[in-house]
């Protein structure tokens, strides 16, 4: 069974940089697709960013090119999402998400898609003030 565990949330302020983890157990990272999606007050669940197995594809929301990188390090398990240059807009809760099972495909849209993953952590806070 895979677990995710988010953590590295806080409060901060806009131009700030934040780098949220998520440890990940039961499963070798290079075994799954990972991903961080987001959920603002009273808004539904955005993607942000996804990492394929290998690590050598990555997808970002629009609003995240440029100020987002999604890491993995597979020596720790961990998959890490630094944000830079942080807005007030980016104030949500962070999830990170999995797959481990095959993908119809490797593109945006299938990447992107919530209904695509099997296991969810429960998320960590991030709050950026302007």
């Amino acid at each position: 069974q895979v677990q995710l565990v988010e953590s590295g949330g806080g409060l901060v302020q806009a131009g700030d940089s934040l780098r949220l983890s998520c440890a990940v157990s039961g499963r070798t990272l290079s075994t799954l697709v990972m991903s961080w999606f987001r959920q603002a007050p009273g808004k539904e669940r955005e993607f942000v960013a996804a990492i394929s197995r290998s690590g050598g594809i990555k997808y970002y929301v629009e609003s995240a090119k440029g100020r987002f990188t999604i890491l993995k390090d597979n020596a720790k398990n961990t998959v890490f999402l630094q944000m830079n240059s942080l807005k007030p807009e980016d104030t949500a809760v962070y999830y990170c998400a999995a797959v481990y099972r095959p993908l119809k495909s490797s593109s945006y849209s299938t990447y992107s898609s919530g209904s695509e993953y099997d296991c969810w952590g429960q998320g960590t806070l991030v709050t950026v003030s302007s």
